[in-house]
């Protein structure tokens, strides 16, 4: 909550030197801000990574975890968890999209999810980097076509998604470059 105070994230944050790998650094995360215990998950893959609104590098890590699972969140991190399902990534209730520059230049397109949470009687605004790696993941694993345009190309998902991010990560280089 000290940082990005009332934004909807993922379970996550900077590596330790503890950390062997973004996959160390994802369970210690999950297990610090929610109690997930790392042997309960199934760690599946890594995506591609993003770069956060500060040009952090962020790596997704996607894993399985038991539906039973009850989160014990961190006081000191996490206001609420809940949980949205996947389909709604790709067929959402409310939905928009804002033209979003990088500082450094790059244009692209936000999405903005609005997530009725009937269990907690509250809406919640999934958006930015968030929104970003739940559409990509809900477009590999459902494999649907969204009900909104996407940046991708959807009939090579994954090339794509390494397009748009080493163009997002050459316009960063170019701009550092210009200021030396």
């Amino acid at each position: 909550l000290r940082r990005s105070p009332g934004e909807v994230c993922f379970p996550g944050g900077k590596s330790e030197a503890i950390d062997k790998d973004e996959i160390d650094t994802a369970l210690r995360e999950a297990k610090e801000e929610v109690g997930l215990q790392p042997e309960k998950v199934e760690v599946i893959c890594r995506l591609v990574p993003g770069i956060d609104k500060m040009n952090n590098l962020v790596t997704p890590v996607v894993g399985f975890i038991e539906d039973t699972f009850q989160a014990i969140p961190n006081p000191d991190e996490v206001s609420d968890v809940f949980v949205v399902p996947l389909e709604y990534f790709v067929k959402p209730l409310h939905y928009s999209t804002l033209p979003y520059k990088t500082k450094s230049g790059y244009l692209t397109m936000m999405h903005c999810f609005t997530y009725d949470d009937h269990e907690h009687n509250t809406s919640f605004k999934i958006w930015g980097l968030t929104a970003h790696f739940a559409v990509f993941l809900a477009l590999v694993i459902l494999g649907k076509r969204p009900t909104f345009e996407v940046d991708y190309d959807l009939d090579n998902l994954v090339s794509s998604s390494e397009n748009n991010f080493m163009n997002l990560y050459a316009s960063l280089y170019e701009k550092k470059k210009s200021n030396i």
